[in-house]
Parts: C-alpha cells; sequence; structure tokens
C-alpha cells in the first residue's frame, strides 16, 4: 500500500472520530452529570453514640479506721477479693492487749459470780433448815401451851419451849436476810460480767477497727499507700487516709457523655454496644440505665448549674449504661465507646441522607410542585421545602423533579420515608456540589460510575 493511501485512511479516521467527539459533546451539552440512587425498603436502627469509661456500678474508698503504722498490707492494685478479705491491718498492740486483759476480767468475774451462786444456794438450804427447825419449834410450842393450861408441866419448861420457838423464828428471818443479800451479791457479779462484756465488745470493735477488711467481692483499683506508712482517721473537717478503693464488679458500667443535640433521643431501657479501646474487635452488650438531667460543659465536665461561666458552649449529658454479665476483663477507667440504639424499624423505605436537602418550589420559575408553589403576589418569601430530586423521563430525556419528602427515624447513613416518594423511585444523591445549586426540571446525565481517587485526596 501506498504512502498515500495511507494517510488518505488515517485522515478518514481522525475525521470520523472528530465527528464522533463532536457529536457526542453536542449531545451532552446542556445536561447536568449526577449521581442516583433508589428509595429501597430495607431495616433501619437510629443510633446515638458517646463517649467516656467503664465504672463500676458500686465502689467504695476503704479509709482508716484507726491511727497508726500499717504493719500488713495484704493485697495488690489490681487484685480480686472476697467479701470479708483482710485487705490491711494497723499497728494494734494497746488494742489487743485491752482485748485480752478485758476477757481475763470476765474470766475472773464470772469466778466470783460462781462463787456467789454457790453461796446463794447454801443460804437457800440453811434458811430451808431454819424453817423446818421453827416448824418443829412451834409444834413443841403448841403441845407446851396445852399442857401448861392442864397444869401438868412446870413454868420452867413452858417457858423454855417458849424461847426456843422464838429462837427459831429470828434465825428463820436471819437465814432469809443472809439468802436476800446472797441473791443481791450474785446480781451484783454477774452485773460487773455484764459490763466486764460491753467494754470487751468496745475493746474488740477498737482492734476490728486496726484490720480492714472487704465489704464485697470486688477488684482493688487504687493503693495509693505502702506497708510502713502512718494513716490517720479523718476528724470533722479533715479527711483521713484513704487505704484503697474497691470496686464492686459484679455489676459493671459505661459512663458516657451524649452529645446535647441527641439527648432528646436516648431513653431508660435502650440497647447499647459498647466497645473498649484496649479490647479491639469485642463488643459488650448492654442497656441504658440512667439518663443525666444536668448539661455539662464540655471543656471542663462541670455542670451548667454550678458554673459561674456566663459564656455559651457545647454541652454533653451523662448516660450510665449497664453491661450485661459481668465480663472479667473490663477493668475501671478503660477508655470506652457507646453505640445506642434510640430507634429500629424493619422493612420501610429508606434513601442516603446526602439527597435530602432544602428547596424552594419559586427558586426556579419553570419548576412546578403541585400544592407547595408560594403565590408571586405573596410579599413573604418563600419558605424552603425538605425533599429530594426524583428523576422522570420526558420526551426521552432525564429531568429532575423536587418532591417534597416527610421522614422518620435517621440511621448512620439513611433516614426513613414517611411519605412522598415509593420503594424503586429513581433519585439524585449527588455530587454534593451539584445538589447544592441543583433546580427542578433540569436536564441530567447519569454518571454513577466509580470515581478513581487520586493520592492523598480525602474528599467525598
Amino acid at each position: 500500500m501506498s504512502l498515500k493511501k495511507i494517510l488518505i485512511i488515517a485522515g478518514a479516521v481522525i475525521v470520523a472520530a472528530a465527528i464522533v467527539a463532536f457529536t457526542v459533546v453536542r449531545a451532552q451539552s446542556g445536561y447536568t452529570k449526577v449521581v442516583t440512587g433508589k428509595v429501597v425498603r430495607q431495616n433501619l436502627s437510629s443510633v446515638v453514640s458517646g463517649t467516656g469509661q467503664i465504672k463500676p456500678k458500686t465502689y467504695v474508698n476503704i479509709g482508716a479506721t484507726a491511727f497508726g503504722r500499717i504493719t500488713h498490707l495484704d493485697v495488690k492494685e489490681g487484685e480480686r477479693v472476697k467479701k470479708g478479705q483482710v485487705l490491711a491491718t494497723v499497728e494494734n498492740v494497746v488494742a489487743s492487749s485491752g482485748v485480752a486483759a478485758q476477757k481475763a476480767s470476765i474470766a475472773s468475774s464470772k469466778t466470783d459470780v460462781a462463787s456467789y451462786v454457790a453461796a446463794e444456794n447454801t443460804a437457800v438450804a440453811n434458811l430451808a433448815r431454819a424453817k423446818a427447825d421453827l416448824e418443829q419449834k412451834r409444834l413443841d410450842f403448841d403441845r407446851a401451851q396445852g399442857l401448861y393450861k392442864e397444869k401438868l408441866i412446870a413454868k420452867q419448861d413452858y417457858d423454855a419451849k417458849k424461847a426456843a420457838y422464838d429462837t427459831a423464828v429470828a434465825t428463820v428471818a436471819q437465814s432469809d436476810a443472809a439468802l436476800v443479800q446472797s441473791r443481791a451479791q450474785t446480781a451484783s457479779a454477774r452485773g460487773k460480767v455484764d459490763a466486764a462484756v460491753a467494754n470487751l465488745r468496745s475493746n474488740i470493735d477498737s482492734l476490728d477497727k486496726t484490720i480492714s477488711t472487704a465489704p464485697f467481692d470486688g477488684i482493688v483499683t487504687n493503693l495509693p499507700v505502702r506497708e510502713g506508712e502512718t494513716v490517720v482517721v479523718g476528724i470533722q473537717n479533715a479527711e483521713g487516709s484513704t487505704l484503697m478503693t474497691l470496686a464492686d464488679m459484679s455489676v459493671i458500667t459505661a459512663e458516657v457523655k451524649v452529645d446535647e443535640t441527641d439527648i432528646v433521643n436516648v431513653k431508660i431501657g435502650q440497647p447499647a454496644d459498647v466497645t473498649v479501646d484496649a479490647l479491639p474487635g469485642k463488643v459488650f452488650k448492654g442497656h441504658v440505665t440512667l439518663v443525666g438531667d444536668q448539661a455539662l460543659l464540655r471543656s471542663t465536665g462541670i455542670a451548667t448549674s454550678q458554673s459561674t461561666s456566663g459564656t455559651e458552649e457545647a454541652k454533653d449529658f451523662k448516660v450510665v449504661i449497664t453491661i450485661d454479665g459481668s465480663p472479667q476483663e473490663l477493668r475501671p477507667g478503660l477508655s470506652s465507646t457507646a453505640k445506642i440504639t434510640t430507634a429500629h424499624k424493619d422493612g420501610i423505605l429508606i434513601l442516603p441522607i446526602q439527597a435530602l436537602t432544602m428547596y424552594s418550589p419559586d427558586a426556579d420559575n419553570k419548576a412546578h410542585v403541585e400544592k407547595t408553589a408560594v403565590s408571586p403576589a405573596s410579599s413573604t418569601p418563600p419558605a424552603l421545602i425538605q425533599g429530594v430530586f426524583a428523576l422522570r423521563v420526558e420526551k426521552g430525556k432525564l429531568r429532575t423533579l423536587f418532591v417534597p419528602v416527610t421522614t422518620g427515624i435517621t440511621g448512620a447513613t439513611d433516614i426513613e420515608v414517611v411519605s412522598g416518594l415509593k420503594e424503586g423511585d429513581e433519585i439524585v444523591i449527588g455530587p454534593y456540589r451539584t445538589l447544592r445549586t441543583l433546580k427542578s426540571n433540569t436536564l441530567v446525565k447519569r454518571d454513577n460510575a466509580p470515581k478513581a481517587v487520586k493520592e492523598g485526596d480525602t474528599t467525598t
């Protein structure tokens, strides 16, 4: 083939390509490229997020209850302990000596009581014998009275019987008084024992205060003291020494802060997924158990009711989520993130959130939306209406149509369609810059091909 023919063919190809390119450009002139999506039916959850930290529902600072030097520190920070387990001991020589001395005193007093009881029993026996002797002397005296009246015994014998009877009466009175005295001595001795027992309880209490025990099963979360240090008891407004902090990890919570714009949707009982930075990949299930009613300043965490600053700033609200079960791997203070499901619906119409726009039907004289147009004679500025740009085919061309939409719950990327659209409707979802200036009845062209992202470009 000659060079001339090759040049002619190449020229023909270039001309044809130019004609095709010109035709394509001309066909696309007047069109706006848009990204489209469709209204679909699926499940949707509305989620509110908050960040905070893991906290036990119950925790207590174990304070010093006795003055002295720590002689034994039986636990370490992070250690799990059982209820009643000894945590620390403060020197208790004086207290334990007092207990020992009081126990010895009680033993001695009980011996005295035993001796007084024996004496009381003796007095009872003496009184019984005296009463028996009195009865015998009364009978003898009664017989002597009868015989003396009959002149059968001498006056001397009668006087002897009477004297013996009077002596027996006095002996009974004496024995009865001795019994009363003995019983009083026994009661006094028993009273001394009771007093000694009461003092012993006081001494034991003082001794017990030198030994700190765990009030419940938990974990030692803070241990600011060391063995050998001296601790003091708090008095009036002066704080005492804190031995350690014990947390009850049987009920674990995540205390998070939720933005003020989201708190209105958070209710007690709503389910939540909690993740912990230290345990990536793990999700802990829980539910909301407390919603704070005090706004907290984001910069300081102080409640607005306690702040003296008059400046306006972002606010959060405290939300407590109780985690189901008692995960052993969780520790107080771990940073956490909670995602609270505030609403959930199955099988509803949804559309991408970015498709929603605010639009005035009178912004374009060519636009016409039934029942939404504002009269041109009205002096009131046309109101903006929430809706989307749907696609319609008119004479073979694709045009936009603004459709007002009523929405419901909002998910992470989608929102519920309550009214205005039906399943399968095609709508404009981007690009964002185009959507901001888009008008109703605009000629558009689908451009749904994925865009290549340039290196270092993070824009969407």
